[in-house]
């Protein structure tokens, strides 16, 4: 169980993110158009997963714009987004922020949840992902993570970024 906090009052997830150094967990989730999708699906590609509690939030959706940005500059990348929000307000943010280079995942009916045991267990954020970053090679091997201390800030970019190279 991970201790962080929100609005700097303790928080705590029902588990921790997997180990730099170990293969990242299969996992299943649903994209924009409700199709189901899997980590594999993205097997090759050096992949980072941008994980937040909802995108209709300020700082979750200012990591969602930070990493379109990214992701322009980047080759053989997939960004996957990752929050419990459904697959329409997805879709919603995306058409009103002119983002079409990241894959938008919603935990709506998958088993991200399961794999990463990153869910908050207590504060009003209960039930949702807590703010990380996991960056994998493309063996699927974890070379980065990040769960940020405080759920309010934004993860470290740089670092998440430079873990790519």
């Amino acid at each position: 169980m991970a201790n962080i906090t929100f609005h700097e009052q303790p928080a705590h997830t029902v588990g921790e993110l997997p180990k730099v150094g170990t293969i990242a967990p299969n996992f299943s989730a649903v994209r924009n158009d409700l199709a189901e999708v899997t980590l594999k699906d993205f097997q090759g590609k050096k992949v980072v997963l941008n994980i937040f509690p909802s995108v209709d939030t300020g700082v979750c959706a200012a990591s969602v714009r930070k990493f379109h940005v990214e992701a322009s500059k980047l080759s053989n990348v997939a960004i996957l987004c990752v929050s419990k929000d459904l697959p329409f307000a997805l879709t919603r943010f995306c058409a009103a922020e002119g983002i079409d280079n990241l894959t938008m995942l919603s935990d709506f009916r998958g088993d991200f949840a399961k794999h990463y045991p990153i869910v908050f267990t207590d504060t009003p954020l209960k039930g949702l992902l807590s703010r990380c970053v996991i960056v994998l090679d493309e063996q699927g091997k974890v070379v980065y993570t990040e769960q940020v201390a405080e759920t309010t800030h934004e993860p470290n970019y740089v670092k998440a970024l430079e873990a790519l190279k």
